[in-house]
């Protein structure tokens, strides 16, 4: 039993503990190109959270890792078979309800791991912060976390270099040989306020992707993938501690 992994623990051990701080690892289901699984981003969000919880633990942090969530918003890929979708409206009704659980039993800290670009928890966040005034509500990309050139030739969007590199570590059994993946070439829209990122659309995936990549992942291996994994997990434990660690009265500074 990992005592920082809620799905490990049982009442015996739970019925005395205390945590500092909820870890929510919440994925989705979706197409990732033709040579990964369509639970890449779960299998990412768990394996980050468990490792990166262990480092905390470690240190002194009792953290509580949740069950992750394993449907994210994918309404731009409406039209890819089984790629599962989760409205934003569903999205903040589940989250409002771990929160209700958590702030019942005192634990005042959540930190969603999020593991899907299409995810976006910010307006969710300062919506419940209203309605939950004790509770710290906060929600971190770990595939933002890292610059990809430190480890990567090439950019990883979806399921590129740096997904396929984490999965060949974490899970080779479920990666198709490099030579069936697509070559991930995307379309980008034409309009230069998007293209600076003052701007922004939903792009539709089957428009801007034949294999549903958006990156080149022929040159991924697993010992970046291993080398990689290592990097995220140590910085996100690192936020993990900061906010099990800050008194509820002292976040600014």
């Amino acid at each position: 039993m990992k005592p920082y992994l809620l799905a490990e623990c049982n009442w015996k051990y739970i019925k005395e503990a205390s945590f500092h701080a909820a870890i929510l690892p919440w994925g989705a289901t979706e197409a990732h190109n033709y040579h990964l699984p369509y639970g890449t981003d779960i299998i990412e969000a768990e394996a980050i959270a468990a490792e990166a919880a262990r480092i905390a633990w470690e240190k002194g942090s009792k953290i509580i890792v949740l069950p992750a969530i394993p449907f994210g918003v994918n309404t731009g890929q409406h039209d890819v078979t089984l790629d599962m979708n989760m409205n934003p409206s569903t999205q903040f009704v589940v989250l409002k309800d771990v929160i209700e659980v958590l702030n019942r039993q005192g634990i005042f800290k959540l930190i969603i791991l999020n593991s899907h670009g299409g995810n976006d928890f910010k307006p969710m966040i300062r919506e419940l912060g209203l309605g939950f005034p004790k509770m710290f509500i906060s929600s971190c990309d770990w595939f933002k976390s890292l610059d990809q050139e430190l480890f990567f030739e090439n950019k990883d969007d979806h399921a590129g270099e740096m997904e396929t590199s984490l999965m060949l570590h974490l899970r080779p059994d479920l990666v198709l040989p490099l030579s069936e993946a697509g070559d991930g070439k995307a379309k980008k829209f034409k309009f230069d306020a998007i293209k600076e990122g003052w701007a922004w659309a939903e792009r539709q995936w089957t428009k801007v992707t034949k294999d549903t990549g958006v990156g080149d992942p022929r040159k991924a291996t697993a010992e970046k993938g291993e080398k990689y994994f290592k990097a995220v997990t140590e910085k996100v434990a690192q936020y993990f501690i900061g906010v099990a660690q800050t008194d509820s009265n002292d976040y600014y500074e």
